[in-house]
């Protein structure tokens, strides 16, 4: 379709007599087209002076949109001197042009913003290189390889999200890879390269006989009042480590490598991603961005009444870059954790906000509309002289001039339309950055108030600026835990969890812009004294409340292990990754969903039994995830696994995948060296130490901790011998030790055995063997008639060793958990059954004929009422449940859980339930023992 079919619109002409005589020049367009033409000739003396240059030019123009590139087509070849006036005459062409499809609705703002920064990234890469190109002839630039000679341009701002306005000056930030050059020749090469960034700014800025291309800004540079226009990108990377400044990390939210060795800049913002996007969620963002805006008001006198006439559609009230500042400032918060931010546009930032839910998909879609029509009325305002301005006419008549090149003829009712909208941006926005409302102290008791005077001793509270957030955020919280059915308690905990807090200008920034983190944080303090101080200790969880899944149905094992899988990829492919950070990345990573399936069990939104089974997915997932991390890390120094690999089973609670909210991980390793003597690596060792190393990495890799804290603790004692044996083991080895010298009590534990992670080519196979051997075990020695004195035994020795702890103790002791535990494996062991957890081998009894229905009924019911109690006590307090220090918060949670009504109703059913299952495992020993052969 050509041009003229494809207009939609057109300016009406302000000053006719100059319309007609433009048109007088272009005879015969077609009347669509002639409209457009005299209308911008009428409304803009600097359009009607560009037509009357380009009057022979533009007729055979239309027809094409590829402007910018038929317009520079060949400028590669021209010197300095030449290049300089053809981009001139570009520069007037692709503005007619552009201006002409704007104002008649042929493109849309994209494509006309994206056309003009086309422009900028083709002439600075023209001036560049040419400049360059002539250091390299002078002989004043060291040899190297490098494109452009490893000079390169970052196009900032609206140049760099590809929105430069109609007027726009380029802000540029030029720098070198100073990589590019031998040591010796680098600060020869700095020299050459300032030189040529100078006269490339020279070329474009400059206005001569033929006018001028970009006025050019190179001041977002680092430290801009004491360095070069052009500096290496080693310096600029240790500045924005060591002093960037949030409005820096927003100005590179738009950055983007725009000409010469555009593969080197490429390199350095990939380099530079750690300061722009922060791991955790930024809301100390909020308050430099709001600061940022009321400096920007007050210096240019914007902040007062909002007036249409010299409105600033730029800066002033409601205006443009209040839109690309709520925008930018969302992205800083959450761009970190979710590269789908990381959108350069306005526009498509606040799209990708909207799909993930950081803003109500209205309040984009209005800031959409509003941002495009603001960009519409700068556009023309510029178009009128030609000017960088942003601000609309002083009078009535330039208001008139303005509606009547957006086809308007009541300048009237175009400024009330305008008002309304502006007024709307500004409330769109302004709620974002403004404090919220302000929330009166609650009345505090004596003994509340000496709690809250020793804060400002904690860490958290020791700079000023923490200071500042936390008097804004103290009320609601006061307020909030005066609400709560417990006060006192809740503002105790919150005092736990505040002295554990290392820092505290992001987490109160963060519960600034997040009231409901609040209450979330009441809730916790209020019931569980446990997952507070979890929380104190790893208080960037919260970031995963805000990340729009918290709540969301959970994923399950696969879905977890995919999950946990990508993010270690991408911690150590990522900038700055390595194997380290790939730790640290897991640690993040099961801190924060051990913290969701806290929450959800604490909020009733699932049981003690989902949470079991949600803490061993979390397990599996950082086990199966980091096996091969750690494998490739070791096998670098060491070669690969020699023979099939190695197999890492979860015992115990891991195993029966009912872990709690503190429960530690038992692990096994287990090898096959299939007869190969050692590894084929730099650095090969033998099979044994092989695998023992390996596993001893692999305990580190879960184990130690690190600026992240530790993932789990680990338990190898399971392992044939005990403490005394080595921490990896052979196949065989472990086949002939379960068959011939293994005790009881660990035929019962490989009851529970489960692999959950493996390591090398053939470890797949391996496992199934593993698995096979396993049930063989369970069934040639679950035949012994020792099994069940031996568990009698073993019980006397425990409820020795071990006596109840507490009235409260649901684990260890006669009728608990472990004692219904271990007579559960040991029904596995005697029936020979794969069952891995407590209750599916209670029923795995029950099928063998080795224990009544009514009795393994009755057993599983104790084992879940006792269950419910200690995983929940267990989140609630990492101590013996004493039920006065968990307060009335957590016991009314013990009592949902249980399902009782009150607290001596709890204790009694308990009591009971213990005593009954006492007596049946009892009754279970003594008839076993009665029918023993002698």
């Amino acid at each position: 379709m050509d041009f003229a079919a494809r207009i939609t619109r057109h300016p009406l002409a302000a000053d006719p007599d100059r319309a007609q005589h433009v048109l007088s020049l272009l005879p015969a367009l077609d009347p669509s087209l002639a409209a457009l033409v005299g209308g911008a000739a009428g409304c803009s003396p600097y359009l009607a002076g560009l037509l009357q240059q380009e009057a022979e030019w533009l007729p055979g123009a239309l027809g094409h949109d590829d402007v910018v590139a038929r317009e520079t087509a060949g400028f590669e070849d021209l010197g300095a001197e030449d290049l300089a006036i053809a981009l001139r005459r570009a520069k007037r062409r692709v503005a007619l042009y552009t201006a002409l499809a704007d104002l008649g609705g042929v493109w849309p703002l994209e494509q006309v913003t994206a056309v003009l920064s086309d422009l900028a990234d083709r002439a600075v890469d023209l001036a560049l290189r040419a400049h360059v190109a002539q250091e390299r002839r002078r002989g004043k630039l060291p040899p190297s390889d490098a494109e452009c000679g490893g000079l390169f341009a970052l196009a900032m701002g609206k140049g760099g999200a590809r929105e430069l306005n109609y007027s726009s000056d380029i802000d540029l930030i030029v720098l070198f890879d100073e990589t590019a050059y031998a040591e010796a020749d680098q600060q020869e090469a700095r020299a050459a390269l300032i030189r040529a960034t100078r006269k490339m700014t020279a070329l474009l800025s400059e206005v001569t006989a033929h006018g001028y291309v970009f006025r050019t800004d190179l001041r977002l540079r680092p430290d801009a009042s004491v360095t070069p226009v052009c500096i290496s990108t080693a310096a600029a990377l240790a500045y924005y480590e060591a002093e960037g400044r949030t409005w820096e990390r927003a100005a590179f939210i738009k950055a983007r490598a725009a000409a010469g060795d555009v593969a080197a800049g490429e390199r350095f913002l990939r380099e530079l991603r750690p300061f722009v996007w922060r791991k955790h969620l930024d809301f100390a963002a909020i308050q430099d961005a709001h600061d940022m805006r009321l400096r920007i008001r007050d210096h240019k006198g914007l902040g007062g009444r909002l007036e249409i006439p010299s409105h600033n559609m730029k800066l002033g009230r409601g205006g443009i870059r209040e839109i690309e500042f709520f925008t930018q400032t969302r992205q800083l918060i959450a761009g970190g954790r979710d590269p789908g931010l990381r959108q350069r546009d306005t526009v498509g930032g606040l799209a990708a906000l909207a799909a993930k839910g950081w803003i109500p998909a209205d309040v984009a879609q209005h800031l959409t509309d509003h941002y495009r029509e603001h960009r519409d009325i700068e556009h023309r305002i510029q178009m009128v002289n030609d000017a960088q301005t942003h601000c609309l006419p002083k009078d009535r008549s330039g208001i008139a001039l303005i509606a009547a090149m957006m086809g308007k003829d009541d300048p009237d009712a175009w400024s009330a339309r305008l008002r309304t909208r502006l007024e709307h941006v500004h409330e769109l926005t302004e709620t974002f950055f403004a404090p919220g409302e302000i929330v009166q102290r609650p009345s505090i008791s004596a003994e509340s108030q000496a709690i809250i005077d020793r804060w400002h001793a904690y860490p958290a509270l020791r700079s000023l600026r923490a200071q500042q957030i936390f008097k804004r955020v103290e009320p609601q919280l006061l307020s909030r835990m005066a609400r709560t059915g417990h006060p006192a308690e809740a503002l105790g905990r919150f005092d736990g969890f505040l002295s554990g807090l290392p820092a505290g200008v992001q987490i109160f920034s963060l519960f600034e812009a997040n009231p409901q983190l609040i209450d979330l944080l009441v809730d916790i303090c209020g019931s569980a004294p446990g997952l507070a101080a979890y929380l104190s200790r790893h208080s960037a969880v919260l970031d995963a409340v805000l990340g729009g899944s918290f709540f969301s149905p959970w994923p399950g094992a696969q879905g977890l292990r995919t999950e946990a899988e990508q993010m270690l990829q991408s911690a150590l492919t990522g900038p700055g990754g390595g194997y380290e950070a790939a730790l640290d990345a897991a640690r993040r990573w099961a801190h924060e969903w051990h913290f969701r399936v806290g929450v959800h069990h604490l909020r009733g939104l699932i049981d003690a039994d989902e949470a079991a089974v949600q803490y061993a997915d979390i397990a599996d997932a950082c086990i199966a995830a980091l096996v091969p991390v750690t494998l490739a890390d070791f096998a670098r120094k060491h070669g690969t696994p020699p023979g099939r690999g190695a197999v890492v089973l979860g015992m115990g609670s891991l195993g029966a995948r009912t872990l709690n909210a503190g429960s530690d991980l038992d692990l096994i390793v287990i090898y096959d060296a299939q007869g190969a003597e050692g590894s084929d690596g730099p650095r090969p060792l033998a099979a044994r130490p092989y695998y023992s190393r390996l596993t001893q990495a692999l305990i580190t890799a879960v184990s130690a901790p690190t600026a992240e804290g530790r993932l789990f603790e680990v338990d190898m004692r399971l392992r044939p011998s005990g403490r005394q044996g080595p921490v990896a083991t052979a196949i065989q080895s472990f086949e002939s030790y379960q068959m011939t010298e293994a005790w009881t009590w660990e035929h019962l534990a490989l009851t529970r055995a489960r692999v959950v992670a493996v390591a090398g080519e053939g470890a797949g196979r391996l496992a199934e063997d593993i698995e096979a051997l396993r049930l063989a075990v369970l069934r040639r020695r679950g035949t012994d008639p020792r099994v069940m004195p031996d568990l009698a035994d073993m019980r006397e020795r425990i409820f020795t060793a071990k006596p109840i702890d507490g009235r409260w103790e649901a684990k260890i002791g006669p009728g608990r958990l472990q004692d219904i535990d271990l007579l559960a494996q040991s029904l596995a062991l005697r029936a020979g059954d794969p069952a891995r957890g407590t209750l599916a081998q209670l029923r795995a009894g029950r099928r063998a004929g080795l224990i009544t229905t009514a009795d393994a009924d009755r057993l599983a019911s104790i084992w879940r009422l006792l269950w419910r109690l200690h995983a929940s006590g267990r989140l609630l307090t990492a101590k013996p449940l004493n039920l006065d220090e968990i307060g009335l918060g957590g016991q009314e949670f013990l009592l949902r859980e249980s399902g009782v009504g009150s607290i001596p109703e709890l204790e009694e059913r308990l009591r009971a339930a213990c005593a009954e299952s006492a007596g049946l495992i009892d009754a279970a020993l003594t008839a076993e023992a009665s029918v023993a052969p002698a």
